[in-house]
């Protein structure tokens, strides 16, 4: 039998794809993007830093300066019931594949959704990088939700007043290396669950929990490694640090509490973290928390999102301050690890100013004491003032 000739073969897939669109299943395909400038002045950050015999600093200094933290480019497509999303990151100079999977819609209830993504665990996680209403992620999200965008396969179910998510994944690095390079592979499962008695704009209160389970990463596998930066991206610096080793498996829990009413919104989580150990070992536990009061100076009112489970994006124009409260404990003296013991208050200014544009300012208070661990100083603080201009679509 001969073989198809190609312009025969593309005009039997073009009508094939044309009877399909007739068949309501249209394909569609958005380009996206994002750009972030920021600017930051740090006030009172570098005293104390301190240099050794051959003049090397202990700690990274605070300096005030401008950046483009985040840049990507990417697309958003869908066919009928299907859809997919690429994401690339060029921050820094840096490539990097961001979001990256398929999704299947069974209905408007449930999806099954399969690549490299943020799987759903906690409230504040499922709120995009640079749509944080704080600015900057609150610190305990960023400590405590390492490395969130993972290799995973989530199955999400949303209707009436229950909202569920539950994930199975494989470590981050399984995106960047081999399974023979890492010589093997964390992995772990999680899940978030809602009840949301009240889920309608400007009136909604909402309580849920979020429960993970994951295997050892760090070390060739024997430990973790939990840390997060102060809350800026102009000078990385760090702020709360725990490496810990011989462990044998982590458990970690947020209960999430969400307020919603007209102009004002209330949202707070607690963390908690407990890692087992070996060879007799204490097991090592971590506890933090944050919240963050939000109100529209202008604007109509709060809406809600189902697919977040949480406050959407204000509209246009909209004038929103928010006012944010954080702390770590990553200090456990049975399990001999001080990783540090830090706080932050912080006061945002977000204007909306359009559909793809918006303006911040932000004033932040951080501090941090206890640490010990090497080359950081055992306490450190810093005033910082930050703007920031985005645009994404």
């Amino acid at each position: 039998m001969r073989p198809l000739n190609l312009s025969l073969a593309v005009s039997l897939l073009c009508a094939l794809c044309a009877n399909a669109a007739d068949n309501d299943n249209k394909f569609q395909i958005t380009p996206t993007g994002r750009i972030l400038m920021d600017g930051a002045v740090y006030l009172g950050g570098n005293g104390g830093v301190t240099t050794d015999e051959d003049g090397v600093a202990n700690d990274t200094k605070f300096v005030d300066g401008v950046a483009i933290p985040d840049i990507r480019l990417g697309a958003k497509a869908s066919y009928g019931k299907w859809k997919a999303k690429i994401d690339v990151g060029f921050s820094y100079g840096k490539v990097g594949l961001k979001d990256t999977y398929f999704e299947y819609d069974f209905n408007e209830a449930n999806l099954i959704r399969a690549g490299y993504f943020v799987p759903q665990w906690g409230l504040n996680s499922e709120t995009s990088s640079s749509m944080k209403p704080s600015y900057e992620e609150p610190s305990p999200n960023e400590f405590f939700y390492a490395n969130p965008r993972l290799l995973a396969v989530m199955w999400e179910y949303d209707k009436g007043n229950y909202f569920a998510a539950t994930s199975l994944f494989a470590e981050a690095a399984a995106m960047t290396n081999n399974a023979t390079a890492m010589g093997k592979q964390g992995w772990g499962a999680q899940t978030r669950l809602v009840w949301r008695p009240r889920h309608t704009d400007g009136d909604a209160v909402q309580i849920g929990c979020s429960f993970n389970y994951s295997s050892p990463t760090a070390d060739d596998h024997t430990g973790f490694d939990y840390s997060c930066n102060f809350p800026s991206r102009v000078s990385k610096v760090s702020f709360v640090q725990a490496n810990i080793d011989n462990a044998r498996g982590l458990f970690k829990m947020t209960p999430e509490l969400l307020v919603m009413k007209g102009r004002l919104a209330f949202e707070t989580q607690y963390y908690f973290m407990n890692v087992a150990r070996r060879d007799g070992f204490h097991a090592y536990r971590a506890h933090g928390a944050y919240a963050m009061l939000r109100g529209l100076i202008l604007g109509d009112q709060y809406t809600y999102t189902h697919a977040d489970a949480g406050v959407a994006t204000p509209a246009p124009h909209s004038l929103e301050a928010v006012l944010g409260y954080s702390f770590i404990d990553a200090n456990d003296s049975k399990a001999g690890i001080k990783g540090g013991i830090s706080h932050d208050a912080n006061l945002t200014f977000n204007y909306y100013v359009n559909k793809w544009m918006i303006a911040r300012l932000r004033y932040s208070y951080s501090y941090v004491k206890d640490r010990a661990v090497a080359d950081l100083l055992p306490t450190r603080h810093v005033n910082t003032i930050e703007a920031r201009l985005q645009i994404i679509f």
